[in-house]
């Protein structure tokens, strides 16, 4: 049977602030990307919601960023290797504390918003990410887009490796995603993201910005915590990929 992990982005709030609903959320998908205080998160939340996380079954993730709370670590940085590399260290060290303290673990590590995309065709940054994981431990998983140079990278210095998806995003004929600057780079169709997660499943494809059909090998698809009605799209997706066969489980 053909199987996929659901993650999501959670934690992303800070003291007052709230941004996406972690306890209906951590119902739903298998594994949570913790935000580690650097684009979003703090103390409080990341002890939340590693509780939430660990009393639910759900992998926790470490969601790595640039240093960049005022622009949700979405805009362009530049940061040195060796300091990239102390940062991310630094952000899953954080997460595990909270993790081990609710009876679990940091189960792998995914990039957030500009450093997610940063990595995927910039080696300098892919490599600082890596040595910052293997700093903690050599052999938490990688999680990233199919491809980029930041997986190459993870697999040639023996980190394990794990493809994911994006049923509300926009591709480009090459795979990668479609800039968030540019008219329809996300799906906001609930119908069609839904129809694209099962696509993304099944088919292992997804058509393009362009009308193109392109191949997209995942194990775990992102569904993203911060949109409008994101909950109720988590489950419906949930259920058609339930109803069309596929096993819903973590990769970690």
């Amino acid at each position: 049977m053909t199987s996929i992990d659901l993650n999501a982005d959670l934690g992303e709030g800070f003291g007052r602030w709230r941004l996406t609903d972690d306890e209906r959320l951590l119902s739903v998908v298998t594994s949570a990307n913790v935000a580690c205080g650097f684009h979003a998160g703090d103390a409080v939340t990341m002890r939340q919601v590693c509780e939430l996380a660990a009393e639910r079954g759900v992998r926790i993730g470490a969601q790595v960023s640039y240093r960049d709370l005022a622009g949700f670590g979405r805009r362009a940085m530049e940061v040195p290797p060796a300091e990239l590399a102390a940062e991310v260290a630094y952000q899953i060290g954080a997460l595990e504390v909270f993790a081990r303290a609710a009876g679990a673990r940091v189960s792998y590590v995914k990039p957030h918003g500009a450093l997610y995309n940063r990595v995927v065709r910039d080696e300098e940054q892919a490599a600082a990410v890596v040595e910052g994981v293997l700093l903690v431990d050599a052999s938490l998983p990688v999680l990233g887009l199919p491809g980029s140079r930041l997986l190459e990278l993870a697999g040639k210095a023996g980190l394990p490796t794990v493809t994911e998806a994006f049923a509300d995003r926009a591709y480009t004929d090459e795979g990668t995603l479609v800039p968030r600057g540019v008219d329809g780079a996300v799906v906001t169709d609930p119908d069609a993201v839904v129809e694209r997660s099962v696509g993304l499943a099944r088919s292992r494809a997804v058509v393009s910005h362009s009308g193109a059909v392109v191949g997209v090998e995942a194990r775990s698809l992102c569904l993203h915590g911060d949109t409008p009605g994101a909950v109720e799209l988590a489950r419906r997706v949930r259920e058609e990929l339930v109803a069309a066969g596929v096993r819903v489980e973590a990769f970690a």
